[in-house]
C-alpha cells in the first residue's frame, strides 16, 4: 500500500487565504463600528438656549402677565418681593427711558426671577407694543433699557370688488380692515370714500407685520390701484430725500396741499350759501361753509400743514372754534366742537391730518356737525370746489429709479 505525501506548499496556500479573509472581514467590521460612531456624533441634536428680552433664562423661572384695570408698577413688583426703594428708583429715576405712569390696562409684562428658595426676582419687562419693551434689572446696579424684538415683515397681495363698502369688501377678503384707512390715506385728494360705487375695486401689494410669529398689524403699502368705472388709478411708494411718498404711473404725488375733508363724515346737511334759512334764528342769512354731519366726537383733523391763528369760542355762534392759517393765502376754520384735542393753541404747528379737535353742537347748532369754513386770501370760498395743488412729483434725478419700481409692481397689480 503507498502512501500519498502533499506538498507544504498546497497546505499553506488555504490555510493563508482562510487568515487573511478573516482579517478583512475584522477589519470591516471595525470601521462600520467606526463610521456608525461617527455618523452618531453628527446628527446628535444641539441644545439651543432660551432667549427672552435678550436674557438667557435657561435656568430662570418666566412668569408672564397682563396689566389690569388700575395695577400699576408697585402693585405689580410688590407681590414678587421686589423692594419699595428699587420701585420708586423707577419712577423717579428713569422717565426719560420710559415714565412708569404710562403702563396700561391690557399690556404684556414678564417677571424672571430665580429658581433658588428666595425665589429673588432679576428682571422685569413691559410691552408697551408688541414689538417694543422697557426692561428692568431689580438686583444689584438697577437700571432700565428700551428694547426691540425682531420684526418679521412678509409681502401680500390682495384684491376685492365693492358691494357696499371699502370695509365689507375687505372683511370678505379677509384683509386686515385697516387696510381701508391706509388707502382712505393714500387717495385722501384723489378718491371720494364717501361716494364709492358698487362694483368699484382695488388691488395692493402691501406688509404683514409679524412679531414672534404673531400678527400684529400693517406694515407699508407698496402700491396700490383702485378701479372706477374702469379708470385706473395706481399708487407707488418711493423715497427721494429721504421723504417718502405715494405716486401715480407717471411720477406725479396723489399727496395734495389739502385733505378733501376734515373728517369722516355721514352726509353733508348744508352747504355754502350766501342765502341760507337759519333754523335757530329763523331768518335768511349767508352761510358760508359746509356743515358735515356727525356723530357727537367724531376726531377732526387739520385740513393741511399749518399755523393755528386763532382760538375761542362764540356763544352765539361759531361755538369751539379753531382758525389754521395754511399759507399767505389759504385759511380754514372748524367750528362748533365739543372740545378741543390736547396742545391746541394760537401759534402752535399743525401737521396735514393732525387730531385738532372732535365734533359738537356748541354756540348756535341744533345738532352734532362741524361748520367748516374755507377762506382764500380773507375772503370765503366753497371749500367744495376748491382745487388743491399738487405735492411736488418725483425729480429728475430719481426718475429712472422711480421707474424701475412702476416696472416691477405695475404687472403684479395687472395680474391680480
Amino acid at each position: 500500500m503507498k502512501t500519498k505525501y502533499v506538498s507544504d506548499k498546497k497546505i499553506f496556500f488555504p490555510v493563508f487565504l482562510f487568515i487573511f479573509s478573516m482579517m478583512l472581514v475584522s477589519c470591516h467590521h471595525q470601521n462600520a463600528k467606526k463610521q456608525t460612531t461617527v455618523d452618531k456624533t453628527e446628527v446628535h441634536p444641539k441644545l439651543i438656549s432660551r432667549i427672552l428680552y435678550g436674557i438667557n433664562v435657561d435656568s430662570l423661572e418666566v412668569i408672564k402677565g397682563r396689566v389690569k384695570r388700575n395695577q400699576f408698577l408697585s402693585d405689580i413688583l410688590l407681590k414678587y418681593d421686589v423692594k419699595y426703594a428699587t420701585i420708586d428708583y423707577f419712577a423717579r429715576h428713569t422717565k426719560k427711558i420710559f415714565n412708569v405712569r404710562k403702563i396700561r390696562r391690557g399690556h404684556k409684562y414678564t417677571v424672571i426671577r430665580k429658581t433658588d428658595s428666595l425665589k429673588t426676582p432679576v428682571w422685569f419687562a413691559y410691552e408697551i407694543s408688541p414689538a417694543n419693551y422697557v426692561l428692568y434689572h431689580l438686583t444689584d446696579s438697577v437700571y432700565a433699557m428700551l428694547g426691540k424684538k425682531p420684526i418679521v415683515r412678509k409681502q401680500v397681495a390682495s384684491k376685492g370688488t365693492i358691494k357696499n363698502s371699502l370695509w365689507n369688501a375687505m372683511i370678505a377678503q379677509h384683509d386686515d380692515p385697516d387696510l381701508a384707512i391706509k388707502l382712505s390715506e393714500i387717495y385722501a385728494w384723489t378718491i371720494d370714500f364717501f361716494e364709492l360705487r358698487k362694483g368699484n375695486q382695488y388691488k395692493t401689494i402691501y406688509q404683514k407685520v409679524y412679531v414672534d410669529n404673531n400678527y400684529v398689524g400693517l406694515g407699508k403699502v407698496e402700491a396700490a390701484d383702485f378701479i372706477q368705472r374702469d379708470v385706473h388709478h395706481y399708487a407707488f411708494y418711493f423715497e427721494q430725500g429721504g421723504k417718502g411718498d405715494y405716486f401715480d404711473e407717471n411720477g406725479k404725488s396723489l399727496e395734495r396741499t389739502f385733505l378733501k375733508a376734515p373728517l369722516k363724515y355721514r352726509r353733508i346737511s348744508s352747504r355754502f350759501s350766501n342765502h341760507r334759512w337759519h333754523p335757530i334764528l329763523k331768518i335768511y342769512r349767508p352761510h358760508h361753509g359746509v356743515d358735515y354731519a356727525a356723530a357727537e366726537g367724531t376726531p377732526v383733523h387739520a385740513l393741511g400743514d399749518g399755523v393755528i391763528s386763532r382760538k375761542g369760542y362764540q356763544r352765539n355762534g361759531a361755538g369751539n372754534y379753531l382758525k389754521i392759517r395754511h399759507n399767505s393765502i389759504y385759511t380754514t376754520q372748524y367750528a362748533h366742537l365739543s372740545r378741543f384735542a390736547h396742545g391746541m393753541k394760537v401759534g402752535k404747528h399743525v401737521r396735514q391730518g393732525q387730531l385738532i379737535g372732535y365734533v359738537g353742537h356748541t354756540g348756535l347748532a341744533t345738532g352734532p356737525h362741524l361748520d367748516f369754513r374755507f377762506y382764500k386770501y380773507g375772503k370765503p370760498i366753497n371749500p367744495l370746489t376748491v382745487k388743491s395743488p399738487p405735492a411736488k412729483p418725483v425729480l429728475k434725478t430719481y426718475r429712472p429709479a422711480f421707474d424701475s419700481i412702476v416696472d416691477h409692481y405695475r404687472p403684479l397689480l395687472d395680474s391680480l
